[in-house]
């Protein structure tokens, strides 16, 4: 072959490839095991743009690498099918979801194989696959049957509950519903979003900041109470903290998953209802509060407009405003009534609580700046000391009393108005007005305040010391029939039972209408002949009608790999114990709380019921960066599709026209014409072009744009490496076993060991770089020396596997490179043999000279003195004395 031809190569070795299983998972136990995991993907009609193979890519590398090094590798790629976007073309088209999901993987699946990247394809898994969800669904009845034992911080089986006596007492249908209310996956009456254009309930996470639907864009989306599947993540709130600080993660999303856990330390304090003559009754309302210590200054109280005492707390009178103010309220996302809010709104709701402390009457207000999913979703109101509270009681004309004289810290102007009620201070102080007959805090700090009240509430049964997380119950329950089918039944007396495992899979049935129902019904409930069944006692029942929402099969689907045919287990326990854990993972940053986090979830509650082998599922966690493209927008920032835009002279206009446009650059969108399908690009340059370029365009975890010319460069390095080791001409290479010329042998130790390391770093833009200064360094040489040649080859092979399987057979090799043992390098002639050193006069520097690294001081200072330049300035002198520093100096000393 005298010249490249990647079209050629590259057909050549993935019909090799994949006739000799060459990427087959070893089993060898033996030996030591690596799994790489990227997030798979969801297969749309779209199929992929550049931007999917960077992750894949660069797990590619890593893996043919960690083959090489001895390893046995767990390279795995599988599809996250479920979801919303098959169902709606299925509404629009009529055609089944399963027929546009295959087909959409299969193109994924074709795309990706042109790309040469290294899957193992007997361990893909598909989330839409009855033999994939069967488990799903298996997991989903140990989750049911699971509940949390505080005292042990683990998950244990339903059976081992203990039940109180008082509920034993009381019959078998009390214990049923006292096991109900600790499994960790419970049926329940649940606040959602629900969106009237897809007709479906959104997870908090899919209603954006603005208030719309991220799935279809609409701001449609309203609250709704509606019978939902959910599980008790929060229960595992510290554990999911804890085990971040083992895992070797971004710092980032370990903060990010902190912060969404959102731990607190307060205390739940509950106030009593008044009566109309403002006497505390038997009614109580419970707050969650980090500040117990400024209950002394709490001159009012907030409920989230979601929480189940409004109706009773709400007055004749204020029924009207309140229920006006809450259906507003439900129109709002929650970042709109938390961060983004402008300013307080509220609706009084009639009544009235004690202040468990002071014993003063305080109004009860509904506002929205308060969430039902945090705390209790009440808060006692201390306006002189939060500044929440304290723009409200501004706005409203409520009560604000000052409990503690600031600290130095507050400013001299200042400190008058906090005293006084006219400004808000909410760091530290010392506590004043803060005294009844049974507690005093004046003169104490606030963490003082704080272990003190904790201490009378627990001891006046008034409240307790609480930890607290922002993390809510996960809602895990759709209205749309593309999703895993729950195995579960509704019993005509109140009964819900789980399906037998034998019975598992519960299969979607065919349905002709997949449109949800306008009163929140999933398309399941059309299912006549499906939904109904009767017990072998004759109790009728029917199945559940929701779904399991997308992320149900991605929370384990990492585990279904390691044994993905197996019909008898989620996976067989040997496999598990000898793959697990994930020793990298790779993907997106968007996924860095929700994906993560609830994988994370169901891994430990696998652990503790002891079907896993480990508490943590990744061990290393890579964010690859987003590849983006240029765009063109107008003076008003209109933006123009990339078809209409021509350059001249280096400018970009609107074709046909005058108009000048801005370049910019954005994410990949269809609207934009913008996205860059790889099949064009593998079709033009060839897949290694491809891959060296997304890894040379910058650090893997930037943010870079794409250019088309970058690939340009990438084919034209790769045209060089093929004369380097082929050469141009129609005749076989001749390669030479002899010993290459130092240089080049320098070079080749210098590229092993820079490129080992950039793989091991993730650095493989800088060794790519490496490998185009070794390859320059080859064009030198006047002959085909073997070692340079196999080394430069193995080298390149993680980076541009086809050109380098070529190149391997034609230096004579029968096997494929993906076994082939790493080369290793020899530290000591990657180094320089030799080092300059300078020649000085009285200690002026007068000549220097290129000389062997170990040159001994008597031929140092003789190669000095001979020196026509030192001879000069010591011409009619007398030498005093030499100063010789071998590797750095000869110092003369002459008068």
């Amino acid at each position: 072959m005298a010249k490249y031809n990647p079209q050629e190569i590259e057909t050549k070795w993935q019909a090799y490839w994949e006739e000799h299983q060459t990427f087959k998972t070893g089993e060898d136990k033996s030996k030591p095991k690596y799994y790489c995991l990227d997030m798979f993907p969801y297969p749309s009609g779209a199929g992929l743009h550049v931007g999917h193979p960077e992750g894949y890519t660069a797990t590619d590398i890593i893996c043919r690498y960690k083959r090489s090094r001895g390893f046995n590798v767990l390279h795995p790629m599988g599809w996250d099918a479920f979801g919303l976007p098959a169902e709606q073309y299925a509404i629009q088209t009529g055609t089944h979801p399963a027929i546009t999901t295959k087909k959409n993987c299969d193109n994924f699946r074709r795309q990706i194989k042109r790309l040469g990247l290294s899957y193992d394809w007997n361990k893909e898994v598909n989330t839409t696959d009855p033999k994939y969800y069967k488990w799903t669904q298996w997991i989903f009845k140990r989750l049911y049957g699971t509940w949390f034992d505080e005292d042990q911080q683990k998950g244990r089986p339903i059976e081992e509950l203990p039940i109180p006596a008082d509920v034993e007492a009381k019959g078998k249908e009390e214990v049923r519903k006292y096991k109900d209310g600790k499994r960790l996956a419970y049926y329940a009456d649940a606040q959602v979003w629900w969106c009237k254009h897809c007709k479906i309930v959104c997870a908090n996470e899919e209603v954006l900041n603005d208030g719309s639907h991220e799935k279809c864009g609409t701001k449609e989306v309203e609250r709704r109470n509606l019978k939902q599947w959910l599980m008790r993540i929060p229960l595992y709130g510290d554990r999911l903290l804890k085990g971040l600080d083992k895992l070797d993660w971004p710092q980032g999303v370990k903060d990010m998953q902190k912060n969404w856990i959102g731990k607190s330390y307060g205390a739940e304090v509950d106030f009593a209802i008044a009566d109309a003559e403002g006497k505390p009754t038997e009614k109580k309302l419970r707050v969650y509060t980090t500040r117990c210590d400024t209950l002394f200054g709490a001159t009012y109280m907030v409920v989230a407009p979601e929480h189940a005492m409004v109706p009773e707390l709400t007055t004749a009178e204020q029924k009207v405003a309140v229920e006006e103010y809450v259906h507003a309220a439900a129109l709002k996302s929650d970042l709109d009534r938390t961060e983004l809010a402008k300013e307080k709104t509220g609706v009084f709701t009639g009544s009235y609580a004690v202040n468990p402390l002071t014993g003063t009457k305080i109004p009860v207000w509904v506002a929205d700046y308060v969430l039902t999913g945090y705390g209790t979703g009440a808060i006692m109101a201390v306006p002189a000391h939060d500044t929440r509270d304290f723009d409200f009681a501004k706005k409203f004309n409520l009560p604000v009393i000052c409990i503690m004289e600031p600290d130095a810290s507050c400013p001299e102007d200042v400190k008058p108005l906090v005293l006084k009620g006219e400004a808000c201070w909410a760091a530290d102080g010392t506590y004043i007005n803060s005294e009844n007959a049974t507690l005093c805090l004046n003169g104490l700090n606030k963490k003082q305040g704080i272990a003190k009240v904790i201490e009378w509430l627990e001891a006046n049964k008034i409240g307790k010391a609480t930890v607290n997380y922002k993390l809510r119950d996960w809602l895990f329950s759709r209205q749309r029939y593309w999703g895993e089918p729950f195995p579960i039944i509704h019993w005509e007396d109140g009964e819900i039972s789980t399906v037998d495992d034998a019975e598992l899979p519960v299969l979607l049935p065919e349905l002709k209408d997949y449109k949800p129902g306008d009163g929140g019904q999933s398309p399941l409930a059309n299912a006549t002949e499906w939904l109904q069944v009767v017990d072998k006692n004759g109790r009728k029942g029917i199945r559940e009608t929701n779904t399991m929402p997308q992320w149900a099969g991605s929370c384990w689907y990492y585990l279904r790999y390691i044994d993905a045919c197996n019909g008898d287990a989620f996976v067989a326990k040997e496999l598990e114990k000898y793959w697990m854990p994930v020793d990298l993972y790779v993907g997106g940053a968007e996924h860095a709380v929700l994906h993560l986090l609830y994988s994370r979830f169901w891994h430990k509650v696998l652990f503790d019921l002891g079907l896993v082998s480990t508490d943590e599922p990744f061990q290393k966690l890579f964010n690859q960066g987003m590849i983006l493209a240029f765009a063109y927008e107008d003076a008003a920032g209109s933006k123009v599709p990339t078809d209409e835009v021509e350059e001249k002279n280096g400018k970009y206009f609107k074709k046909g026209t005058d108009i000048e446009l801005k370049q910019i650059v954005a994410k990949m969108s269809k609207s934009l014409k913008n996205v860059v399908n790889p099949d064009d690009v593998v079709r033009d340059y060839g897949a290694d072009s491809l891959r060296l370029y997304e890894m040379f365009m910058g650090p893997l975890d930037a943010v870079k744009p794409w250019q088309t010319k970058g690939i340009e460069g990438m084919n034209r390095f790769l045209g060089r490496a093929w004369r380097s080791v082929v050469g141009d001409s129609d005749e076989a290479p001749v390669f030479v076993d002899e010993a290459a010329p130092e240089a080049i042998e320098k070079v080749m130790h210098q590229s092993v060991i820079k490129v080992t390391n950039d793989i091991e770093n993730m650095s493989f833009n800088t060794a790519i770089s490496q490998l185009m200064i070794f390859n320059n360094e080859m064009m030198k040489m006047d002959k085909r020396y073997r070692e340079p040649c196999e080394t430069f080859v193995k080298l390149l092979h993680p980076f541009a596997p086809h050109i380098a399987e070529e190149m391997w057979s034609i230096l004579g090799h029968n096997e494929s490179l993906t076994n082939v043992a790493w080369p290793e390098a020899d530290h000591s002639k990657a180094v320089e043999n030799t080092v300059e050193v300078v020649f000085q006069v009285n200690g002026k520097v007068r000549a220097k000279a290129s000389v062997a690294k170990d040159m001994d001081k008597a031929a140092l200072e003789k190669l000095a003195m001979d020196n026509d330049r030192v001879k000069e300035f010591m011409a009619g002198k007398t030498v005093v004395k030499s100063i010789v520093v071998p590797g750095k100096l000869v110092n003369i000393v002459v008068k």
